[in-house]
């Protein structure tokens, strides 16, 4: 049986994300993979550049998200609560998620993920509330808000 997917307010995570054991785990494109795959009709995703992200968030962007599952899960070592977002959190966030939860249920080992989590109203809720948001170029972020 899948692990159950979970939802977290934005109240709810702002004072637990800079806890030890949680990561954010942030799904929107970037602008080269929209280039690489030619979809310039999603030139919206490149959120996390224009729009900056939430501070110390890892980017695993939703169109490699799948193949990249395995270095997920090395970098959130030591983690027991994944947040998952993209800018809405209505369909890449939850999918992403749901791949994650999946792929642990095959793993058949303990990774520690014990939680994983999608956040509502996305980041784009998050930021519309004025919870900080980070700007920098730092990849990975190293925390700071601006």
């Amino acid at each position: 049986m899948a692990q159950t997917i979970s939802y977290i307010t934005g109240s709810q995570l702002l004072p637990l994300k800079r806890l030890p054991n949680i990561a954010i785990i942030d799904v929107r494109y970037s602008i080269w993979v929209c280039l690489l795959l030619w979809e310039f009709n999603n030139l919206r995703d490149d959120e996390r550049s224009y729009d900056g992200h939430i501070a110390g968030s890892l980017h695993y962007a939703s169109g490699t998200f799948t193949d990249k599952i395995s270095n997920l899960i090395q970098d959130v070592k030591g983690k027991d609560t994944l947040v998952f977002h993209c800018a809405l959190s209505q369909v890449r966030g939850p999918t992403c998620a749901r791949r994650l939860a999946y792929h642990l249920e095959e793993l058949k080992e303990d990774t520690g993920i014990k939680n994983i989590l999608v956040l509502e109203r996305g980041f784009n809720g998050w930021e519309a509330s004025g919870r900080p948001v980070c700007h920098c170029t730092d990849i990975p972020c190293k925390g700071e808000s601006a």
